[in-house]
């Protein structure tokens, strides 16, 4: 690539990022590949419609978040060709010369590379990205589990930069900035009508720098001025972690980061402390992460050695077993949540522990992501993910589901629901069947399927309508601002604190001030004029418990803080309670486990 150079003036210089990416396709891919093919492949993607490149970049974020990065290193393994390749490759710098002379419209030679490198993309598994270098740069703070800024998190409102809660231990949290606060300047200049990449590019910086912001509060007249010095800002990959009821722990991760097995191995032995007997571990919407940091988490629940996931791959150093490395694990019932996001690897974890008979799984069958990704470094700071292996459980299973070359499609099926009418076996009867450690039947070949399934929690249109406005968010901000009587300390707030009846129609008048219709679809004029009204009643007080739930666990947020807002909604999740119930079967499990295969659980043999 030759960056902010517009056409080609270079046809092999321009070329070098397209080969450097094809070479290490060539190289590392899980799969044989013919070059020839390729190159139409690559031509019609050198001429992609821009149309169709916006849903390529929306593709490609989603196939990132599903997939994680599942192996760390950045590889730079350009090299050196041999002359049958050049040859080849001729044929694009053949087109490329052609496009320059030639095309109707100037051309960026940027683009054009760019273009063809998505295009030989489009020919392997979904999970192969080309990242450009500020993309891969935001995504890899993410899994390396810290950032440099102010510690914030935000929505942009209504055209204004809003505060959701600032992050514990940050700057902005010991200066007392709250959920709700509404940034207006950043160093003297409007902010109103900013965008979330400016607000990145303003509010980020080196630590020790600082920002002036002027923050507009509810309840309070003037503006708040405060002058932030940017730090090292965590990223919790476990930022929830609680005793939800006497002697049950609960945990959940967000993702598989650097951070992940110590923020883990923190947080049990804090709910040790306070009395946990059993745990609940919460992998929903968890979309994966890296390798090592699953092998870190299995290991706390599966110890001695044992096998946790291995890989097979076509070239040298991909083929490999990864045991658990924990010396001790620790031996209480546990109950696995996943979903339909449940991915990468979150389907390592869940499936170790499935196939040790070392827990309960729990929830709707997993993504299915069982391709494993390197990163491979190429000219001015662009990545290629690229698949170097497959991965399997401890039993042997395949955990990638089938893919095709419709890349929206797959993403899709990964997110539909199964028929809860048919049960787990007659679903699963046409996949291959494997045993766990105690001889029950799991599957391979599409996600983790779970021991039991539950009900999923679904959020109807009218439930989603209110949340998208942000509507109990801005309602706790005017009840704190009105000062109203709530409990001094969370816990009894948690207990004793209902949100009053008379509250509905406070609220039920607060939408309407909003300009939030009740309605949930686009009706037509004669009918919104004959029944709007008696519809409108019906959908507010049929959601009524929804809405008092809505509305506490806001007020808890903007009282206390993100985790305790968290904490007030894991009360209301229907799937939560339903697992639950179900420690008898975990505990039952692991003791079965242990009496007819101690030897087993011992060696992982």
């Amino acid at each position: 690539m030759v960056p902010g150079v517009s056409g080609i003036t270079s046809p092999n210089a321009s070329s070098t990022e397209g080969t450097r990416a094809y070479h290490g396709i060539a190289r590392n891919t899980t799969d044989n590949l013919c070059v020839l093919p390729w190159l139409s492949v690559v031509k019609r993607g050198i001429h992609m419609n821009p149309k169709r490149k916006w849903t390529w970049l929306i593709a490609l974020s989603l196939l990132i978040a599903v997939g994680g990065f599942l192996s760390e290193p950045l590889v730079d393994r350009a090299g050196t060709f041999g002359a049958n390749i050049f040859a080849q490759l001729g044929v694009l710098r053949d087109v490329l010369v052609l496009v320059r002379d030639n095309y109707v419209n100037p051309t960026d030679s940027s683009e054009l590379i760019d273009g063809a490198v998505e295009g030989i993309l489009t020919k392997l598994d979904p999970h192969c990205s080309f990242v450009k270098a500020d993309d891969y740069k935001r995504m890899a703070e993410r899994f390396q589990g810290e950032y440099e800024g102010i510690g914030i998190s935000f929505d942009i409102r209504d055209g204004v930069l809003t505060v959701i809660a600032p992050l514990p231990g940050g700057p902005s949290e010991r200066l007392g900035i709250r959920p709700g606060d509404q940034i207006v300047k950043i160093n003297g200049k409007s902010a109103i009508g900013i965008k979330t990449h400016e607000v990145l590019q303003k509010l980020k910086g080196p630590k020790g720098t600082k920002v002036a912001v002027s923050i507009r509060r509810e309840g309070v007249e003037d503006l708040i001025e405060l002058e932030i010095v940017r730090e090292a800002v965590s990223i919790e990959s476990v930022p929830y972690h609680f005793i939800l009821r006497p002697g049950v722990g609960y945990i959940r991760i967000i993702r598989f980061s650097k951070t992940t097995g110590a923020e883990l191995e923190k947080a049990l032995r804090e709910l040790e402390y306070q009395g946990m007997k059993k745990l609940l571990l919460d992998l929903r919407w968890n979309a994966g992460g890296l390798l090592s940091a699953a092998i870190d988490v299995s290991g706390k629940f599966i110890g001695g050695g044992k096998k946790i996931v291995y890989t097979r791959g076509r070239v040298p150093g991909s083929s490999r077993e990864y045991p658990a490395r924990s010396r001790g694990a620790r031996d209480l019932p546990i109950i696995v949540m996943i979903n339909h996001a449940s991915a990468s690897a979150s389907e390592i974890v869940s499936g170790a522990i499935q196939d040790w008979d070392r827990g309960l799984i729990v929830g709707q069958t997993s993504f299915g992501k069982g391709l494993v990704q390197n990163q491979f470094a190429l000219s001015g700071g662009d990545v290629l993910l690229l698949t170097i292996s497959r991965y399997y459980t401890p039993s042997g299973r395949l955990i990638q589901r089938p893919y095709t070359d419709d890349r929206m499609a797959y993403i899709e099926e990964g997110y539909d629901d199964e028929d809860p009418n048919i049960a787990v076996d007659e679903a699963d009867s046409n996949r291959h069947v494997y045993t766990t450690i105690g001889g029950r039947k799991v599957y391979g070949g599409g996600g983790i399927t779970p021991d039991v399934s539950l009900e999923r929690d679904l959020t109807d249109p009218f439930e989603w309508k209110l949340m998208e406005k942000r509507a109990f968010f801005e309602y706790a901000g005017r009840c704190i601002a009105e000062h109203q009587s709530f409990p001094e300390d969370f816990d009894s707030f948690l207990s004793a604190y209902e949100v009053p009846d008379e509250r509905l129609a406070d609220f039920k008048a607060f939408l309407k001030e909003k300009d939030i219709d009740l309605l949930i679809y686009d009706l037509p004029d004669p009918i919104v004029e004959k029944f709007g009204e008696a519809l409108r009643a019906e959908n507010f007080s049929s959601h009524a418990d929804f809405i008092k739930r809505g509305i506490k666990k806001q007020i808890a947020g903007r009282l206390w803080g993100d985790k305790e807002r968290y904490r007030v909604a894991i009360e209301g999740d229907q799937e939560v309670t339903q697992a639950m119930k179900l420690f008898g079967q975990a505990e039952a499990l692991m003791a079965y486990e242990e009496s007819s295969h101690p030897e087993k659980r011992k060696t992982g043999k």
